[in-house]
């Protein structure tokens, strides 16, 4: 059995050579035709675009996604071709609401918010935006949640929340068409109907903000500020929103080890079952550093501005920050 691998999935590999006779850890984005023309298996993260091109002719079978998103997977193609995939829905959904929390006790701290008495309007309620909920009320902040697809009696709209929120975080999947398209669904006339100056938060997908339209938004005092983890056009980033922005970051919210290490589960749980192997085992995050120093603070354990220093000092090396992501867990006591 041979498996091609994206190299940048931590942790994985051990485990693969367990199963495989041939484990092929290559770039993402460079994958090609040649590469999996006699895989059984592929294993990739969003760089790598699975689709005809790549997998027409191959012996492939099975394609995974150590990932939430599935918008680089042609999901007909593989249908009609009969191959197997699988994304992996939930995997860092903690680690993308440890990085908001860590936003939000940051606009606190550096920005004067009050979030006892600040209300967040939470777009999309999925894996991701119930645990922000979750964080937000545990912060002590009044929560509006609008998601049209879950349809709950106590969700409001989104005129709702562009009226009433003083934080907007978004949390939903990028889609192009259908009554609730995604696409620019915070666009220049969105922008224009804000009532309260929020802070705007997307950790979601970049074109569900329209960053041109952010920028001037900014300019003109409509938003008050920002914090971006996703770009339209990434890695090719708007370095004037960029600088603008209170927090900058390269894609990198659901970068927990944890969130990574449930991701590689998910896949090594879906590939067994597929080709009945026997599994190998769980993978396991490594621990802290022993001398790590923790006095209760969640931003000892997670500091975005880290993060956003790094990427408005060298924009051009977002893939690097990316791919070369140090050690970050959700919790201490692990």
């Amino acid at each position: 059995m041979k498996i091609v691998v994206d190299d940048k999935i931590p942790y994985i590999q051990e485990k693969l050579r367990l199963l495989a006779d041939e484990v092929v850890p290559l770039g993402g984005a460079a994958i090609c035709a040649s590469d999996v023309k006699d895989a059984d298996a592929l294993i990739v993260r969003t760089r790598t675009l699975c689709d005809k091109a790549l997998l027409e002719g191959s012996k492939v079978r099975f394609v995974a996604t150590a990932t939430i998103g599935f918008d680089h997977i042609d999901a007909d193609y593989l249908a009609s071709a009969g191959i197997t995939w699988i994304s992996c829905p939930g995997c860092n959904a903690d680690s993308v609401a440890q990085y908001v929390e860590s936003s939000l006790l940051l606009l606190q701290r550096d920005r004067g918010l009050s979030l006892g008495a600040s209300t967040i309007g939470i777009v999309g309620c999925g894996h991701v935006g119930s645990r922000v909920k979750a964080v937000a009320e545990r912060l002590g902040m009044r929560v509006l949640v609008c998601d049209p697809l879950l349809g709950h009696a106590d969700f409001v709209s989104l005129e709702t929340i562009a009226q009433e929120a003083d934080v907007i975080t978004f949390h939903v999947p990028l889609t192009h068409e259908g009554a609730y398209a995604t696409w620019h669904m915070a666009d220049e006339v969105f922008l224009h109907r804000l009532s309260r100056v929020p802070y705007i938060i997307n950790t979601s997908r970049g074109s569900v903000v329209d960053n041109v339209a952010l920028l001037s938004a900014l300019q003109e005092g409509r938003v008050r500020d920002a914090v971006l983890d996703v770009w339209e056009g990434e890695p090719d980033l708007n370095l004037s929103l960029l600088q603008r922005v209170m927090i900058g970051t390269p894609h990198i919210a659901g970068y927990s080890a944890d969130g990574k290490a449930n991701a590689d589960n998910m896949v090594i749980d879906a590939l067994c079952h597929h080709f009945g192997l026997a599994h190998p085992g769980k993978v396991v995050p490594p621990s802290l550093p022993a001398d790590f120093h923790y006095t209760g603070d969640p931003l000892e354990l997670y500091n975005p501005l880290t993060d956003s220093d790094a990427l408005k000092a060298n924009p051009s090396k977002f893939e690097y920050l990316r791919n070369h992501y140090p050690l970050r867990r959700e919790r201490f006591d692990v």
